[in-house]
């Protein structure tokens, strides 16, 4: 069994004994994201606004979903989306994974599924051109996420990581990373984790912009997205 230790005011356990005081990019990465969340936000206000209004109107429902996913130095926080799927989402994916072997093992590899029931019309729109992590502009400001970095992850998900879980908990997760222009869901889950693993080590702020130039084309062609 793999030795593991709490960070402070972290609830999370840290593979190998280690904490990460400092956070990749430091007062740069931090200066550049806080720039550019505000401006996103200003220049998107209306698309955001439209969307709250398309969401709350399509069922009533809430506008808002937050799910706790881990972040810095192992520390949770409430990753924020547009609603997406139907308000009872966990008993309708259990009831399909019970009944579908074949999408319960999909389920099991890659934590997602190509034909989720949970998905509303609206919510697969949003889905299809990523729009519902908008929010999450708002968690760059907080400094709970940067602009760019590991997409965020439950502790079930960061299990998977092994020994390069302690390059994941280096960095805030980000909006946008290698993974998104690289094929999403049509790569591995061990692809996702070499990549978070090889942005972590390679970190410069010249690599964040490309990674952010190369989002707009693969979020426009809705590359490996379902």
């Amino acid at each position: 069994m793999k030795s593991a230790t709490r960070s402070a005011g972290s609830p999370f356990l840290i593979p190998n004994k280690t904490s990460f005081s400092f956070v990749t990019g430091g007062l740069a990465k931090r200066g550049f994201d806080v720039t550019a969340a505000a401006l996103a936000l200003l220049v998107f206000s209306p698309i955001f606004l439209l969307i709250m209004a398309l969401v709350k109107y399509s069922d009533g429902g809430s506008i808002f979903y937050g799910h706790r996913r881990v972040g810095h130095n192992g520390r949770y926080f409430q990753c924020l989306k547009f609603r997406t799927m139907v308000p009872n989402g966990d008993e309708v994916l259990r009831a399909y994974l019970n009944a579908n072997p074949t999408a319960a093992e999909e389920w099991r590899r890659t934590r997602k599924l190509r034909s989720d029931p949970r998905v509303t019309v609206v919510g697969s729109v949003l889905r299809k051109l990523s729009l519902d992590e908008l929010p999450q502009l708002i968690n760059i400001l907080r400094g709970e996420m940067s602009v760019v970095g590991p997409r965020p992850v439950v502790d079930e998900e960061l299990n998977l990581y092994d020994a390069h879980a302690v390059y994941y908990l280096r960095t805030r997760p980000g909006l946008t990373g290698l993974w998104q222009i690289s094929g999403r869901n049509d790569v591995s889950y061990e692809s996702r984790i070499a990549f978070d693993t090889h942005y972590v080590q390679n970190w410069s702020l010249i690599r964040d912009v490309l990674i952010i130039a190369k989002t707009v084309p693969a979020v426009c062609l809705s590359r490996g997205s379902y």
